[in-house]
């Protein structure tokens, strides 16, 4: 890992109409426009898919990289994140983030410590760390041969 601070540079470009195009150094460039909640197309990734799209990428990323510090071995992960966007004090914001993690281990591995793990993922994420958000884990654990 590279010292602290890192910085990540975006570029967005549009003209008075149609999709923004969003631009980093490195990676292949991608489109976006309004979701269909605020009278966009919602065909195309908006900035509020792309937020809930972070929480939910860092929750993994976070959780691979503590399970790989602590030896844990897991199968897979999925994460479901739905965002809350409200109105509080007349400003339009995220108010509530729900992430639902659904790990499988293989039989024999410790239930217990994969729960505290998926608990460290989720205080460990440095976008939900980084937004005044609440951020609500529900956790499903699925061991290999054993009904859910």
């Amino acid at each position: 890992m590279q010292d602290l601070p890192h910085h990540y540079a975006v570029t967005a470009s549009a003209g008075t109409e149609g999709n923004v195009a969003l631009d980093s150094p490195g990676l292949e460039g991608i489109a976006s426009a309004g979701p269909a909640e605020f009278g966009g197309p919602g065909n195309l990734w908006s900035p509020e898919t792309l937020l809930v799209a972070a929480v939910a990428d860092c929750f993994i990323l976070s959780f691979r990289a503590i399970a790989r510090a602590s030896r844990f071995e897991w199968t897979s992960l999925d994460c479901d994140v739905v965002g809350e966007l409200d109105r509080v004090d007349k400003v339009t914001r995220f108010t509530d983030f729900r992430v639902r993690a659904k790990l499988a281990i293989p039989a024999g591995v410790s239930e217990d410590k994969a729960r505290r793990l998926l608990e460290k993922a989720e205080h460990s994420c440095l976008v939900t760390n980084s937004m005044s958000a609440r951020v609500h884990l529900e956790a499903e654990i699925e061991v290999a041969g054993i009904p859910a």
